[in-house]
């Protein structure tokens, strides 16, 4: 089997390319590096064929898509901060990028493609657990982007028979995750600044609650999601429970001090996952207090 992920030498691709070698596949990464490393890869730089290359500019990608069987499209920009300073430049890189990923996709007729969306789609959603039925609240620019791209994605699924799925990650954590930008990151923020003995910095008051999931199961997920034969579908990827950005820096032990709330944010995400449960037989099986302890040890 042949795959091609987008953004595979960031956080969650990288995790994902390597489970990909593992399981015998052969692999192209395609990353223009802007928040990704080639470090991330390093385990399995001899076994992969890696492009740097801007697909927000690259128009005639269909050469690398040859004869490839899936397609796992994880390459973006994350920062909500950033989306709202500057627009534009999530718009390109984001919603642009897809399209020219997805013609190439479709003109190269693979297998299955399988995009990395996200749960910011939700925004301050009145009842919780959102399902993947719970009305859009768009509240940054980065947010409108992934929404955008897996409409557009969902699309192509119904005028031309094209075979893909959506998966909608909540708050991705684990090795390799950067130190900026989205709740996904505050984990390794917290991690960092334990080891440098520094309090923690909680944004606000420590009560907004997030759906935090390890990497390790959402690998499992997207995998999961490409051996299936199942399309035209959009599933949340997060855990069974949300937890309080305060009871994070509780089970990690250590001073903490409030920093004022950033813009854009959500107060409260909790992931309803009956539908990839019932329909794909997922679930993840890496608990948060686990998650951390492992975390730790790899701190050390």
């Amino acid at each position: 089997m042949k795959a091609l992920v987008t953004g595979g030498a960031g956080f969650i691709g990288s995790h994902l390319v390597e489970e990909l070698i593992r399981r015998k596949y052969k692999v192209i990464v395609l990353d223009n590096l802007s928040t990704g490393s080639l470090k991330n890869l390093k385990a399995v730089k001899k076994k992969i064929q890696f492009v740097k290359c801007d697909l927000s500019k690259k128009k005639n990608l269909s050469k690398l898509f040859y004869k490839v069987d899936y397609v796992f499209h994880l390459a973006g920009l994350v920062d909500v901060v950033k989306s709202i300073k500057n627009p534009n430049k999530y718009y390109n890189h984001n919603v642009n990028s897809t399209l020219n990923v997805l013609n190439s996709s479709c003109k190269a007729k693979v297998r299955k493609f399988i995009y990395a969306a996200s749960a910011s789609c939700y925004g301050n959603a009145k009842k919780m657990p959102v399902s993947e039925k719970t009305k859009i609240q768009i509240l940054s620019p980065y947010a409108l982007t992934k929404w955008f791209s897996e409409m557009l994605i969902m699309r192509w699924v119904k005028v031309y028979n094209f075979k893909a799925i959506s998966l909608r990650f909540f708050n991705v954590y684990g090795p390799r995750s950067q130190n900026s930008g989205s709740y996904s990151a505050v984990i390794n923020i917290f991690m960092k600044q334990k080891f440098l003995k520094k309090p923690y910095t909680v944004v606000g008051d420590g009560s907004q609650t997030r759906s935090f999931v390890h990497v390790y199961d959402v690998v499992n997920a997207i995998i999961r999601a490409a051996n299936s034969k199942i399309s035209g579908e959009i599933f949340n990827v997060g855990s069974e429970r949300s937890i309080k950005i305060n009871e994070i820096t509780d089970i990690l032990g250590g001073k903490k001090i409030y920093i004022s709330k950033r813009k854009g944010e959500l107060k409260h995400s909790s992931a309803n996952i009956k539908k990839i449960k019932k329909k794909l037989n997922w679930a993840p099986k890496i608990r948060i207090k686990d998650g951390l302890r492992m975390l730790l040890d790899e701190f050390k």
